[in-house]
């Protein structure tokens, strides 16, 4: 899809310098733009790069002043950075703009959807399952019975969404995702065996929530594992049953949550963290890559280490720990010393 300088321009509220007929059709780095792409210059590291690039259009600050001529059309907006953003997202838009069943698809008895579904090939929707209006579901995914899927959400190639989970609207959800199996439950028996206990629970996905590739939920023993609005997961994170996760909290990769944890709202949690089950981590929590975190946080706190700990005194011990050989020699030292005296 072709796009005219003016047109961009009266989407940013941008004032034009150069040609307003240019057309583009792709986006670009600065210093890869060719000819029918558009760009855009926010970091001054990169200034010399407006009178080489090739791009058709860049996208600049208003009080941004070239200290050269400038072939390329350029559009003045009040933040570049945040308009190229707009740009992104609208072309996103665009890609993601399809609808219709390909087939082979299977839609089971039952089946409920809204306008302008898009089901990719080899898709297995189950009986009386619920999908809104503009639902995009990629090639080769699974969603089972009594599913509701709700508004604007899109379901990557290959996700697997398990019976009576619930999906808010504008949610996304990545390809290789699961969301809805069997929690971890099983009891030992006398003899050293193990008994499965029944998972009979759900998955509660609330709406502008963005789950990344790989990722499980598992869904609960009884009741629901419940994902809070606004929350974002990254790719390959373990959430066990009956987790709660705050509206707006920010989890990395690798991180795992074990069962009936609860996590606030607006937590930011890095990589590769492991939180045991049937604690509260609280409101604006912090917790540093690789933490372990084995007892209950309370709101604001930021933490770190394994087991975790406070971040001030993570620091201070890590300090002593790296000055532990001359710790120790000192006070052999020391010992020798009275030793003698």
């Amino acid at each position: 899809m072709k796009i005219t300088a003016e047109q961009i321009a009266e989407v940013l509220n941008g004032n034009i310098v150069g040609d307003s007929t240019v057309e583009v059709f792709k986006l670009a780095k600065i210093e890869e733009g060719e000819e029918g792409s558009i760009t855009f210059l926010s970091n001054s590291k990169y200034n010399h790069f407006l009178y080489t690039t090739k791009a058709s259009i860049v996208i600049v600050n208003k009080d941004f002043q070239p200290l050269h001529d400038v072939k390329a059309t350029m559009i003045q907006v009040d933040d570049s950075y945040q308009a190229f953003t707009k740009i992104l997202e609208y072309a996103n838009q665009i890609k993601l703009m399809k609808s219709g069943i390909e087939q082979p698809s299977v839609l089971s008895e039952g089946v409920e959807y809204g306008n302008d579904l898009y089901l990719g090939s080899f898709c297995y929707i189950g009986k009386n399952t619920k999908i809104g209006n503009n639902v995009k579901i990629y090639p080769n995914s699974f969603v089972g019975d009594n599913v509701i899927i709700g508004d604007n959400t899109i379901l990557f190639a290959g996700a697997r969404i398990y019976s009576e989970t619930i999906i808010g609207k504008n949610c996304v959800i990545h390809s290789g995702t699961i969301v809805g199996s069997d929690g971890f439950g099983f009891a030992p028996n006398t003899d050293g065996t193990y008994a499965k206990i029944p998972q009979i629970g759900n998955v509660i996905i609330e709406d502008d929530v963005e789950i990344g590739s790989c990722t499980t939920i598992d869904r609960a023993t009884l009741g629901s594992t419940i994902i809070r609005k606004g929350v974002k997961l990254d790719n390959q994170i373990q959430i066990a049953h009956n987790v709660e996760v705050g509206e707006n909290t920010v989890i990395a990769s690798q991180t795992g949550v074990a069962g009936s944890a609860k996590i606030g709202k607006n937590c930011v949690i890095g990589g590769q963290v492991g939180i045991v089950g049937h604690i509260v981590i609280g409101d604006n929590v912090r917790i540093q890559a690789q933490s372990g975190v084995g007892k209950s946080v309370k709101d604001g706190e930021i933490i770190q280490g394994s087991p975790a700990m406070t971040y001030n005194d993570f620091s201070k011990s890590y300090v002593y720990f790296r000055k532990l050989p001359n710790i120790v020699k000192d006070i052999d030292q020391l010992k020798k010393s009275n030793n003698e005296i």
